[in-house]
């Protein structure tokens, strides 16, 4: 295994286990957690409040036990709206995140609405409040030894090109490059690593049935529908150029993390194999790319 793969994580989602009420059956951590490393992944995102214990040593202890490390948090936060603060809440979480030695918070833009089957367009007064909360929050992360990353997704306020252009002109925090969301929301996410590698410091590596996803797109098919018909493929299967978003950033130094996403949605308690077979058939294809890239 090369150092590189020793950077390649995973994260709960693939395995079901989501933020948004209602998602679907909800896996226990201690299976997520084992096959996670029984496919040899080195690190977890946290996952949803609740998947792991609030007590960061109970947590730091739950990992140690699997034998992870923590990456961090996907930390969905309303960041646009007049008279509401977020940095009381997000300076909470990131209080646990020395005990389980997190150095990543993954902020998304949450619209405020449930789901993310539907969301708000800014108006110039949301875009500033927006604009500078990102800015603080970052600050305040890097006073924590943490990396603030900005993620693109969808059903967020940060969703497609020209909202993705206007972080990148307007803010300085760094980038979480979601190659899922992004190819779903409109950008190439192969094109944004050529033009602005320095600004990514996180990697979500999803790859994405394009037909599918043009639906959500355009608004034929809602997210969870897609998500639920199979958008999300194993790394390598579907339409995102993967391997040249791999090798682009191998080339720039990027040191960060891949974390390997393939949303699901679990109906039940899997009777085989379940979601870890398509988890392992993507983490085998990101260190081929990754030993190549070396």
């Amino acid at each position: 295994m090369t150092a590189a793969a020793n950077r390649v994580a995973g994260a709960p989602i693939s395995w079901g286990v989501c933020e948004v009420p209602g998602w679907g059956y909800q896996l226990r951590p201690h299976r997520v957690l084992a096959e996670m490393r029984a496919v040899g992944l080195a690190a977890t995102e946290l996952g949803p409040d609740g998947f792991l214990p609030a007590e960061p040593a109970a947590m730091a202890s739950v990992l140690g036990e699997h034998h992870l490390t923590a990456v961090g948090g996907f930390t969905p936060a309303v960041l646009h709206v007049p008279g509401h603060d977020p940095v009381p809440a997000i300076a909470r979480i990131l209080d646990g995140y020395a005990a389980a030695d997190a150095h990543t918070l993954v902020l998304s833009a949450d619209s405020g609405r449930a789901g993310y089957d539907t969301r708000p367009t800014l108006d110039e007064a949301g875009w500033r409040v927006l604009l500078t909360n990102l800015d603080r929050i970052a600050a305040l992360a890097a006073e924590r030894g943490v990396r603030a990353v900005l993620h693109p997704h969808v059903g967020t306020v940060i969703e497609k090109p020209d909202e993705v252009q206007r972080i990148l002109d307007g803010s300085s925090i760094a980038l979480c490059l979601d190659t899922g969301h992004l190819y779903i929301g409109g950008t190439d996410p192969a094109e944004l690593t050529r033009q602005v590698p320095d600004r990514i410091a996180h990697t979500h590596l999803k790859d994405v049935e394009g037909s599918i996803a043009a639906k959500v797109r355009d608004g034929r098919l809602s997210y969870t529908d897609g998500v639920r018909d199979g958008m999300y493929r194993p790394l390598g299967t579907g339409d995102v150029d993967v391997a040249a978003i791999v090798e682009h950033l191998e080339r720039n130094g990027y040191t960060g993390w891949y974390t390997l996403e393939q949303d699901t949605i679990l109906t039940e308690e899997p009777r085989d194999e379940g979601p870890v077979a398509d988890v392992r058939t993507s983490a085998e294809h990101v260190r081929d790319l990754l030993a190549k890239a070396g």
